[in-house]
């Protein structure tokens, strides 16, 4: 049933004023509503016979919503793929960089929801561009009212040409006493526009606040819209750079008609034409042109009704299509998937390679003093084999000088340690660790390059402690002290572990270096006791044997030690080189525990929601 509008009452008048039969007029009669029904049951009771039962009018019956159909091809795999990309990027986003996939979610459940068997077209333009004309050429019935006074469309407007809109409409809010239907005719009966709901909305540069407020609302929702634009207007900044250059990816939905060609003499309407294709090329709307997919782009004039067949038929194509709601859904997520690209995409290959970890573990070898620890090791070797199998004399030197008097060589070597070595350790840590987590985000974008500082930075919290009780455990020349100074304890890591690590192992032969260096030892002894029994008179003087005897001992105990510090080269080194690579692999362990773990998962996060990303971009309808 054809409702009055507001203002035709404002203006005093009918739809019977304007020449035309309103709706449910048939043969000069009302045949549905409320008034047809009172009057048909008056009718029956005069003429006494049966009450007739009339069906209700589309307006009284309940809500007809058809479900919509799930779509074929790529959307419902890209809309599941932005969902889970939202869902996995909520901990590391803000919630204003998500707000528009999350609209676009919402809004493409929403329309899943209702009819797939209707396609939702507005009608939007400036102030007197036809926009209302060409609504009703359309409709073949003046519907929406026309007229100098602006704006005229202070609501949508919307006209039905089949039931099961209304959920549609409830979703454009529309209300009931602005819905209509077609007027019959060929228009109301064209096969190719059933299920067409073609929707008139307010001017979008008008004045009053509400109205422009009304028209983003409804484009948002719509399946597809047509923009009417006039010769004086249709290069206007507001339209270009509000809506046509933002809904750019929405080319294959958009309908741009240049309205009011009568206006225009000879060959101005084709050069208008022309000019409005290049500023729609520049604001990179893609332009339906030799069967490719864009815009449509036409000239018409809605008054005297030349062009308007051609858009019905065109629309009438479009409509039977059925594919206007996937193709404005894709185009959404595709315009949601652009805005989110500086927050996916990474420029180059970012991610922590073999060379980035290696040479962190060499900066943790190096802060823990993985080198010192080896050469200390090899020392100590040295030395403990020097105090098996060197002489009884040096022995007795050397623990002399490890009374720590002026001038023995344990002194001199504490005075060679550099003091700044215990400074730097906790600073080269810190170097390491921001090194690798500036390695590990180059080419990241902002939010997951701040990630993954966050989780190298938090991961190496106690960090140098831990190497610190490493670097004890392997007996590393300054680490006890440093355990002292950086736990902040009382004292130090050594105290706290128990003392100082084992003596190095003895081989299998020392013992019989010993034997053979307490044999050299004695031979020296006896004869040097020979000797001064005969000096003395007590034994029989012959000084050859003696003293050769002496000789030998005192020659071979130096070759024996000799002999012992030449067997001892290798097998010293290679105790370093192995205690060494112990603390050099368990402070590798230990960063990699603590820091290159948790920055390994974020960038796997990363990489998950790369993937979502790209799924939802691949099948990208709009190139981009």
């Amino acid at each position: 049933m054809t409702a009055v509008t507001d203002e035709d009452h404002g203006k005093g008048k009918s739809r019977g004023d304007s020449g035309e039969k309103p709706d449910g007029v048939k043969d000069g009669r009302w045949d549905d509503g409320l008034i047809a029904r009172r009057a048909a049951a008056a009718a029956a009771r005069d003429a006494d016979g049966p009450v007739p039962v009339l069906a209700p009018a589309d307006d009284d019956a309940e809500p007809q919503v058809e479900a919509y159909a799930p779509a074929d091809g790529p959307l419902p795999a890209r809309l599941d793929a932005l969902r889970e990309l939202v869902g996995l990027s909520r901990a590391r986003l803000d919630r204003d960089t998500l707000a528009e996939a999350g609209r676009v979610l919402d809004e493409a459940a929403a329309r899943q929801r209702l009819s797939s068997r209707h396609t939702v077209v507005a009608v939007a333009g400036a102030t007197g561009s036809g926009k209302s004309t060409l609504f009703n050429a359309l409709a073949g019935a003046p519907i929406s009212d026309t007229g100098l006074r602006r704006p005229t469309t202070s609501q949508p407007i919307a006209c039905s040409w089949t039931d099961g809109a209304a959920g549609l409409l409830d979703r454009l809010a529309v209300p009931g006493r602005l819905r209509r239907r077609p007027h019959p005719g060929p228009a109301a009966f064209d096969e190719a526009l059933q299920g067409l709901v073609l929707v008139d909305l307010p001017d979008h540069d008008s004045a009053a606040t509400e109205h422009r407020d009304q028209v983003d609302r409804v484009l948002a929702l719509v399946d597809a819209v047509i923009w009417v634009v006039d010769p004086e207007k249709y290069a206007d900044a507001a339209l270009h750079e509000r809506y046509l250059r933002p809904l750019a990816g929405h080319a294959e939905v958009t309908f741009v008609v240049l309205n009011q060609t009568d206006r225009l003499p000879g060959e101005a309407a084709d050069l208008v034409l022309d000019d409005l294709r290049r500023l729609l090329d520049e604001d990179g709307i893609a332009l339906g042109e030799h069967g490719e997919p864009g815009a449509t782009v036409m000239s018409l004039s809605a008054l005297t009704g030349d062009g308007v067949p051609e858009l019905r038929e065109m629309i009438g194509r479009f409509v039977s299509d059925r594919t206007a709601a996937t193709r404005r859904l894709s185009a959404d997520v595709d315009a949601a998937a652009a805005r989110l690209r500086k927050v996916y995409v990474a420029q180059g290959r970012p991610g922590l390679g073999e060379r980035a970890r290696e040479e962190f573990a060499d900066r943790l070898a190096e802060a823990v003093g993985a080198a010192a620890a080896g050469q200390a090791a090899e020392r100590e070797w040295r030395r403990n084999a020097s105090r098996a199998c060197g002489t009884p004399w040096l022995r007795l030197w050397r623990w002399y000088e490890n009374r720590g008097l002026p001038g023995s060589l344990d002194r001199l070597g504490q005075a060679l340690t550099p003091p700044e070595e215990e400074l730097t350790a906790r600073q080269r840590v810190e170097q390491a660790v921001r090194i690798v987590a500036d390695d590990a985000a180059d080419g990241l974008p902002g939010p997951w390059a701040q990630a993954v500082r966050e989780a190298a930075f938090t991961g190496a919290q106690g960090l140098p402690e831990a190497l610190d009780e490493l670097a004890v455990k392997a007996g590393a020349p300054g680490a006890a002290k440093r355990g002292g100074t950086e736990t902040g304890k009382g004292k130090s890591a050594a105290d706290r572990l128990g003392g100082r690590p084992p003596k190095p192992p003895r081989p299998k032969w020392w013992p019989a270096a010993v034997l053979a260096q307490a044999s050299m030892t004695l031979l020296q002894i006896f004869g040097g006791l020979w000797l001064v029994g005969q000096i003395i008179g007590v034994l029989e003087p012959g000084l050859v044997t003696p003293a050769l005897i002496m000789l030998g001992g005192v020659v071979g105990g130096p070759l024996v030690e000799w002999a012992c510090a030449a067997a001892i080269r290798g097998p010293a080194r290679r105790y370093g080189q192995d205690a060494e690579r112990r603390l050099r692999e368990a402070a590798a362990g230990c960063g990699r525990a603590r820091v290159l773990d948790p920055v390994a998962a974020e960038l796997v996060r990363y990489r998950e929601v790369r993937e979502r990303y790209v799924t939802v971009t691949e099948f990208s309808t709009t190139g981009r």
